[in-house]
C-alpha cells in the first residue's frame, strides 16, 4: 500500500471508527466527516479542514480506490465509505480487534497498550492489554504490513507506545528490542573503558585492603 499523508489517515481512521460506533449515519456525507475530522475529542492532533480541504483528500482516496463516493446511499446527498480494509473491494483484512487498535492510532497518535484498550470500548472488546498486545503483534507481522511499530520506552514510563506506519516511518524514535532480545554488544571504546574502570577499582580495593592489614 502507498502511503499516505496525515488528512488522509484522519478521513479513513474517521470513517472507520464512524461506519462502528454511528452504523446508522454511515456512509457519511462531506459536512458529517469533516465535522468527525475536526472534532476537538478523542484526536490528536486537533485539525481544522475546512470542506473544500476534505473534498480534496477524498478525491485523493477516491483515485486509489481506498473510498467510494456515490450520490445516494438511500438519499440525494453524496455520502462515503472507507475501501480501506474489511470489505468486498480489497484483501486487506484485519480482526475485529487489530482494526480497532489500529483505527484510534489513526485517530489519536502514539499510545500504549492501556490508552489503546480504554479507547476503543466502542469498537472492539479487549479482556485486558495482553489482548491488545496481541493485536498490535499482529498488526507489526501482518503479511501486507507492517502497519505499527513499538516504540522506545519513554523515560519514567511503564509501557512502551506504538504507532501506526501509513504515513511512513516514525521519526527520531528507535523501535525497542522485542522482549527477550539480548542486548546490543558495547561498543570498542566503551569496553575498553569500562576494562580500565574496573581495573583501577580493583587496584584501590586492594591499596584499602592493605592498609587495613593488621599487618600494614
Amino acid at each position: 500500500m502507498d502511503l499516505l499523508s496525515p488528512e488522509e489517515v484522519r478521513v479513513i481512521g474517521c470513517l472507520i471508527e464512524k461506519e462502528s460506533t454511528t452504523p446508522d449515519q454511515y456512509p457519511l456525507s462531506l459536512n458529517a466527516l469533516t465535522s468527525a475530522c475536526n472534532q476537538k475529542s478523542a484526536r490528536d492532533p486537533v485539525m481544522n479542514m475546512a470542506q473544500n480541504e476534505v473534498q480534496d483528500v477524498l478525491d485523493g482516496l477516491v483515485k486509489k480506490y481506498l473510498v467510494s463516493d456515490r450520490a445516494g446511499f438511500g438519499g440525494r446527498v453524496k455520502k462515503f465509505k472507507h475501501r480501506f480494509c474489511n470489505t468486498e473491494f480489497g484483501s486487506l483484512q484485519f480482526s475485529v480487534q487489530e482494526r480497532a487498535a489500529l483505527c484510534v492510532l489513526m485517530l489519536r497518535g502514539p499510545q500504549t497498550p492501556g490508552e489503546i484498550r480504554s479507547r476503543t470500548h466502542r469498537l472492539a472488546e479487549f479482556a485486558d492489554t495482553a489482548e491488545v498486545e496481541s493485536a498490535l503483534e499482529s498488526l507489526a507481522g501482518h503479511e501486507a504490513g507492517p502497519f505499527v511499530v513499538r516504540l522506545a520506552r519513554e523515560p519514567g514510563k511503564r509501557e512502551a507506545r506504538y504507532a501506526h506506519l501509513l504515513c511512513g516511518e516514525v521519526a527520531n524514535v528507535a523501535a525497542e528490542p522485542a522482549a527477550g532480545a539480548p542486548p546490543p554488544p558495547a561498543a570498542p571504546d566503551a569496553m575498553a573503558e569500562l576494562e580500565q574502570r574496573v581495573a583501577a577499582l580493583e587496584a584501590q580495593v586492594a591499596r584499602l585492603a592493605e592498609r587495613l592489614s593488621p599487618e600494614g
